[in-house]
């Protein structure tokens, strides 16, 4: 699904949250000509789910899965691994409450984190509870933080949701919230038992996790299972992912009483993951082949070798403005490319064309075919003799 960059903010304060950090101080919000009020998106799952209500989506099977990616805006004090335009992927699995689709959810991260290379990470897991435990829950947390010293903004907070004080990342707060009651303690007999069949479902998957009573998201539509990524390589901003339950979102946006569970992975701290991980999650080069024409008579041909290559699929580029062969080569060793063609006068006449491997030097002349060059160039792992 592509989702707009902005929506009605009514959107965000009804389904992010009002009392929220991301609603209260991180949305960009404008007017527009017609006065009305938009944001750009801090977050996907709102917009998923708004775009489901309204396309229908809920009507047909279920769940529904899916995807999306792309830039999302938070109006923060930018620093390393926090960004005000961050890139974001995200998954949603809408209209199942089985704990199966919970598991297959941090799975699929979980797997796409470790198929990178990562190991330095872990996944943290709870339950937030129900409809049904949340409001007792929420009784007993705030008759505690009554008995704390706040500021007076933290006390407001405390009155709109004290779950949002559990997140309150400063030491004088989380001093005070070493006693405060857990919401694992807390929970009903069905949430008892979902969570207890995600975790067996977790272990079936093969994923390592652990639990975190203590966790809160930072987002208001999530209930029961939440789950978060954390890598040890980051410092502050160790969290690479997160997400979990949202069993009341649909309906508190105007649409059917279902369940759904999703994640958003941060590209952006993933990258900086690997970066401290020593790990390269992609080719050194986009380019498989730098092509270099050799006289006026080689610059058609090469051209057309290089569009006949694209159409099959390999990554091209060439050298153009009749340039030296010594600095059409310094441009060839800058692109990555593993491999450069050169294609002289001669090579054209002769119907041939020179195939040299960057990494070690050696070359020969093949056939001046698209298609014998692209098994050869596509046969990374065999070197040219």
């Amino acid at each position: 699904m592509e989702l707009p960059v902005f929506e009605s903010t009514e959107l965000y304060v009804r389904g992010v949250g009002e009392s929220t950090d991301v609603v209260s101080k991180e949305m960009y919000t404008f007017s527009d000509r017609g006065d009305r009020s938009i944001t750009l998106r801090p977050e996907g799952t709102a917009g998923v789910m708004r775009a489901v209500i309204e396309n229908r989506l809920d009507k047909g099977p279920l769940p529904v899965k899916l995807w999306y990616a792309g830039p999302f805006f938070r109006a923060e004090r930018p620093q390393h691994g926090r960004y005000r335009q961050l890139q974001q992927v995200g998954v949603e699995a809408i209209g199942s409450d089985d704990p199966a689709v919970d598991a297959e959810v941090i799975s699929l991260a979980y797997f796409a984190f470790k198929s990178l290379g990562l190991k330095n990470f872990h996944v943290d897991l709870t339950s937030l509870g129900c409809n049904d435990c949340r409001p007792n829950y929420r009784i007993v947390l705030q008759e505690f933080l009554n008995g704390l010293d706040l500021d007076e903004e933290t006390q407001e907070r405390a009155r709109l949701n004290p779950l949002r004080v559990l997140d309150d990342k400063r030491e004088q707060v989380q001093a005070q919230l070493e006693q405060a009651p857990l919401m694992m303690d807390h929970l009903c007999e069905n949430c008892s038992e979902h969570y207890a069949r995600v975790r067996t479902y977790l272990e079936a998957a093969g994923v390592i996790w652990r639990e975190n009573p203590r966790m809160v998201r930072g987002l208001d539509y999530y209930t029961r299972t939440t789950f978060e990524f954390v890598h040890h390589g980051l410092g502050a901003q160790s969290g690479i992912g997160g997400g979990g339950r949202y069993d009341g979102l649909m309906s508190e946006l105007g649409g059917s009483e279902l369940s759904g569970i999703g994640y958003g992975l941060g590209v952006d701290r993933t990258l900086l993951a690997c970066e401290a991980e020593g790990l390269t999650p992609f080719h050194d080069s986009i380019i498989d082949l730098y092509i270099i024409p050799i006289g006026q008579q080689a610059q058609l041909p090469a051209f057309s070798l290089m569009s006949q290559l694209r159409a099959s699929g390999l990554a091209c580029d060439m050298s153009f403005d009749a340039r030296s062969i010594k600095s059409a080569m310094k441009n060839a060793d800058r692109s990555g490319a593993p491999f450069v063609a050169l294609l002289g006068d001669d090579e054209v006449a002769a119907g041939l064309v020179t195939l040299k491997s960057m990494s070690t030097g050696n070359q020969e002349q093949i056939a001046l075919d698209a298609e014998s060059i692209s098994i050869k160039v596509r046969d990374r792992n065999t070197d040219v003799e």
